[in-house]
């Protein structure tokens, strides 16, 4: 007989077992149901993309980098279509004999080949294509196509070169581009929410940015941004179709404040001598020539130069890279007079009356050493004016021993000395301008007052750049103000520099302004040979940097046998006066002479510029 009790425990034990399966069940279908809501609504988009993905490929497109202009409109760096050679090193084993059978084609020089060989597996790393030979002939173009079934790997396609008109005239103003590598091509893609992948390149060194100069100070204006194909792909990741393009969006056209034809003069008139020319328009403080001598080719480094002519270029001991106009360290030697007449004046020292006997020298009192003026038997009784005009070492020397040094150097400092006066030069040099604590830090020395007397010249340890001399001729034209160097005209938030000189009137720089008149046009001018090559008048002052210290001229003679120890020559000048519009340093390394030489390269430019 069945136990009533045991029936009901049966019972009780089925009825909770079928609702555990029931909600087993249930639980299984929410969970569906979620997952079908996950999968057809909530995620369509992010999955509707993942299968877009899959079945599409973004190829970017490379834009073309911004033309650069002079101040009038002519160009001076473009991009020159050409027809070049390509091939995919990725897809060659052995390129030595690629080339061989090329050159059956089309003939391959050896600075061709050299540069294939030594991109070559760095271009197959990457995957990237490589240029074997630019601007094609048609006949050259004609034979390829002809027999372009024997080379799958190499293509023949329309590429843009980075040129110049005047490879050598801007060397290192303008600059040259190179191809960028990977990580920086990498935080270029990212700036621009890009991802690196392929690329059609429309330059044939690939993706190009700015290493020097213009080209790479405003190289996130001139590059541009890359836009992009979008193909439908098969399985295989074989291109079906193109079914969007994304413009890359060129880079910004870029009109400087160069002057074409003055920077050719410039060139012309240095006739490849070591040195630079710098001239500056005083009204908005821009740079109208940038010269740098000697100089290189800037086609030839942007669009591909081989190792062994690049060592060729590096080991040229005229050292054509070498940016002298920014760069360079010359001291600044008579040319510095004005800024020292000028701190005697605003010191209390001088005035326009004082005057001092000029024997040839000065004797520092507390050692008794002798320091020699230019002229032997000296200047006689002199003042400012005529110590200026003749360039009167003696009576900078008095002049400077008789300054508080902490007072000369900060004084010199408002000029522009041992400072960076340039916006957008690129890498610019500060020259050295010297302090006691300078002297201490680097020299383990004190100050000396010899150290002193010789600023007082521009000799011992203070440099400066052509630049720098350049924007101080421009102050010294502006009287005591002038907005900081540029290279574009866009004179918006530009800093202008004012010194601070409340004792200095306009009188004291119009007699200073005389006064460099008068180093061309008085008879003891040291600059007078310049009078008859123009037809308006220049403020201006000659320096001749002495670069071995010497006793006599007689010492000198031997010395100067070594071109390398001639004396450096120097010019800085405004014009036209009275109402000056441009400032001009000049600076011609082992030329002896400033007025004399440096004078009529500064006088040839100011003439293509003022034009009267």
């Amino acid at each position: 007989m069945i136990d009533i009790e045991d029936r009901f425990i049966e019972k009780r034990i089925f009825k909770n077992r079928l609702i555990l399966i029931y909600l087993f069940f249930g639980f299984l279908f929410s969970a569906f149901i979620y997952r079908t809501y996950t999968l057809q609504v909530y995620s369509y988009s992010s999955y509707e993309s993942a299968s877009i993905k899959n079945k599409t490929r973004s190829i970017l497109v490379q834009p073309k980098r911004g033309i650069v202009y002079d101040r009038n409109g002519n160009i001076l760096i473009n991009n020159v279509p050409s027809y070049d050679l390509i091939i995919q090193p990725s897809k060659i084993d052995n390129i030595s004999k690629y080339l061989e059978r090329l050159n059956n084609v089309i003939l391959i020089d050896q600075d061709e080949r050299d540069y294939v060989l030594e991109q070559f597996d760095n271009k197959s790393t990457y995957n990237r294509e490589l240029a074997v030979k630019r601007a094609l002939s048609e006949e050259e173009i004609a034979r390829f196509e002809v027999r372009n079934y024997l080379f799958p790997e190499a293509l023949i396609d329309k590429r843009y070169r980075r040129e110049s008109e005047y490879p050598y005239l801007f060397s290192h103003v303008l600059g040259f581009v190179g191809a960028a590598e990977n990580e920086t091509m990498s935080e270029i893609l990212t700036t621009q929410d890009k991802f690196p992948g392929e690329t059609l390149f429309k330059y044939a060194n690939g993706y190009l940015i700015g290493k020097t100069g213009i080209e790479n100070t405003y190289d996130n204006s001139l590059r541009g941004s890359f836009g992009e194909k979008i193909f439908e792909v098969d399985a295989r990741g074989k291109l079906l179709k193109q079914i969007d393009f994304i413009e890359p969006t060129d880079g910004l056209d870029m009109f400087t404040s160069l002057d074409l034809e003055a920077q050719k003069v410039a060139f012309e008139a240095m006739d490849g001598r070591k040195g630079a020319v710098v001239v500056v328009e005083i009204e908005t403080g821009s740079i109208i020539t940038y010269l740098s001598s000697p100089s290189f080719s800037i086609n030839q480094i942007s669009n591909g130069i081989s190792s062994v002519n690049f060592e060729k270029l590096i080991e040229d001991k005229a050292k054509p890279f070498f940016d002298r106009a920014s760069q360079g360290r010359y001291s600044p030697a008579s040319t510095i007079k004005p800024a020292i007449g000028l701190y005697g004046l605003q010191s209390g020292i001088i005035n326009w009356d004082y005057t001092i006997d000029d024997p040839g020298f000065f004797v520092l009192p507390e050692d008794q050493r002798i320091y020699r003026g230019w002229k032997k038997g000296g200047h006689g009784n002199i003042n400012l004016e005529n110590a200026l005009i003749e360039s009167s070492n003696t009576f900078f020397f008095s002049l400077a021993y008789q300054s508080e040094i902490k007072d000369l150097i900060d004084h010199l400092s408002n000029f522009g000395f041992g400072r960076n006066i340039c916006v957008d030069c690129f890498n610019p040099g500060k020259g050295l301008l010297p302090s006691p604590e300078w002297k201490m830090n680097n020299l383990n020395f004190g100050w000396f007052k010899g150290d002193s007397v010789n600023l007082g010249v521009g000799q011992g340890y203070l440099s400066a750049t052509p630049v720098q001399l350049a924007f101080y001729s421009g102050l010294l034209s502006k009287k005591g103000s002038l907005k900081k160097l540029s290279l574009i005209n866009d004179n918006v938030g530009k800093e202008t520099i004012v010194l601070p000189m409340t004792n200095i009137t306009s009188k004291d720089w119009d007699k200073i302004h005389e006064s460099m008149i008068g180093v061309i046009e008085n008879p003891k001018g040291t600059a007078k040979r310049l009078k008859n090559l123009k037809s308006y008048n220049i403020a201006a002052k000659s320096g001749t940097v002495e670069l071995v210290s010497l006793d006599s001229k007689e010492d000198y003679e031997l010395v100067r046998q070594d071109i390398l120890k001639r004396d450096h020559a120097i010019m800085i000048a405004f014009a036209p006066m009275p109402n000056p519009k441009y400032a001009i340093s000049v600076v011609i390394e082992n030329a002896e002479s400033g007025g004399s030489v440096a004078g009529p390269v500064a006088v040839k430019v100011l003439n293509s510029l003022i034009k009267e």
